[in-house]
């Protein structure tokens, strides 16, 4: 059964229009309070949220929909999405709420919804949610409606965390690093950790007016991190998302460094002193060829999920691994964290930049991907996929690449998009294998 609301990542879209309205952000306020009110105990939720201009419609429409099933509810401000994980499950919350659209631009928001261990909710939950979002939510009698309040410490509760993540024998004294956050939720956050470590931190991208966020900023547009680096001899830069739970890092000569490339440092690294979990790192169907023969020099597994963070979770607690992500900066390490946190994942990184004592650029680029290609055909219904033409041009490409490289073809989960990602040692086999599917594809489409 498909959902209607949501997504891979919780519920998306436009605000103002469609799934993404004060009105559905009420009722999905009731009914995860009415899902989550167990037992006799006080209920209560804890709701973050970026800073988009959105975000205090949505906040205020979900303070109603929770107070009046009769939850309270603890408002933390703008934070980041690991911050609601980490603080749901401190203040004992029964479940936590971030409201933000990631990367998106300012004019989409979302809503991410945490269970009282910190964790992404279930398939099972969201579509039980669902249901209830189509009925009448039976209201709390007048006096046992919610209360709601702010709390002061949020920040620092969470930096204390980030903190925490480090590892004792290191300082980050004597480096500079310049922070990019996107003028998101980690704005005031990620800056504040990186200097009480003893970095020298030049902040970027932290003065949000609520239309600006992830706007030429942050993990998806690097050029004005990669500049800042440059022109102020930092040691390396951080790129984060708009709510923080992406990493990209930018070493000191400006050159990118990928999810890929930073879970084969993090992985390695754990794996050498005797902590890497699973015998494995766990990334998505899109991460590259290189990265997973990285890990197999290195005598480890690469284990590979459908696209979507919660997927890799899902995976990474199936199979006892302790680090995770994906291509795109999603970092999840267990030990620290129940979600993506581009924070504590830039420490680790930091780390091991300062045990070996060596450049960024020596130490993070660990291989060379191979060639990767990824296009998408748009079609206006039906399904494409199942035309008899299409399948039999991708059998003929995956019977070409087998040893020498790799398919991946799915429907995107949010749009009518067919994406087609290909790799493999020859560039120019890639491309052509590319681009026959999607000719396929359009054909079929048409």
């Amino acid at each position: 059964m498909a959902k209607h609301y949501f997504g891979t990542d919780g519920i998306r879209g436009r605000t103002n229009a469609g799934v993404m309205t004060a009105e559905v952000a009420m009722k999905v306020g009731q009914a995860a309070g009415r899902r989550f009110l167990r037992g006799d105990h006080r209920h209560r939720v804890v709701i973050g949220k970026d800073t988009r201009l959105s975000g205090y419609m949505l906040e205020n429409a979900m303070v109603a929909g929770f107070t009046s099933v009769g939850m309270d509810v603890v408002l933390l401000g703008p934070m980041p999405t690991p911050a609601v994980a980490l603080l749901t499950r401190e203040l004992r919350a029964d479940v936590g709420v971030m409201i933000s659209a990631s990367h998106n631009p300012y004019e989409d928001n979302g809503i991410k919804l945490f269970g009282p261990d910190g964790f992404k909710l279930s398939d099972e939950d969201e579509f039980a949610i669902e249901a209830m979002l189509a009925e009448d939510q039976a209201l709390a009698p007048s006096e046992d409606i919610g209360r709601a309040r702010r709390i002061d410490d949020a920040r620092g509760r969470y930096i204390h965390a980030v903190k925490g993540s480090l590892p004792h024998d290191v300082r980050l004294d004597g480096l500079k690093i310049v922070v990019d956050c996107a003028n998101g939720a980690a704005y005031q956050v990620a800056p504040s950790a990186l200097w009480e470590l003893g970095a020298e931190v030049i902040a970027i991208g932290v003065e949000p007016n609520g239309k600006n966020i992830n706007d030429k900023v942050g993990s998806t547009h690097l050029d004005l991190v990669k500049e800042t680096v440059v022109a102020s001899g930092a040691d390396i830069g951080i790129a984060l998302d708009g709510d923080a739970d992406r990493l990209i890092v930018v070493d000191e000569k400006g050159t990118t460094v990928d999810g890929d490339q930073i879970m084969a440092l993090i992985g390695s690294e754990l794996a050498a002193r005797g902590e890497l979990k699973g015998g494995a790192v766990v990334a998505t169907v899109m991460s590259n060829l290189g990265l997973e023969r990285y890990l197999q020099g290195q005598g480890l597994e690469l284990l590979r999920s459908k696209v979507g963070d919660r997927y890799v979770l899902e995976l990474m607690k199936e199979r006892g691994c302790n680090v995770g992500g994906e291509q795109s900066g999603h970092m999840i390490l267990l030990d620290h964290a129940t979600t993506g946190d581009g924070t504590i994942a830039a420490l680790q990184v930091l780390a091991a930049l300062v045990r070996s004592g060596k450049r960024a650029s020596e130490l993070l680029h660990l291989f060379d991907p191979v060639p990767q290609l990824l296009k998408n055909v748009r079609f206006s219904g039906g399904k494409p996929l199942d035309d008899a033409r299409v399948q039999a041009v991708i059998a003929d490409a995956e019977a070409s690449l087998v040893g020498r490289g790799r398919l991946v073809i799915r429907p995107s989960g949010t749009e009518p998009v067919i994406r087609v990602m290909a790799e493999g040692d020859d560039a120019g086999q890639v491309r052509q294998v590319v681009d026959a599917i999607c000719a396929a594809v359009a054909e079929a489409a048409a």
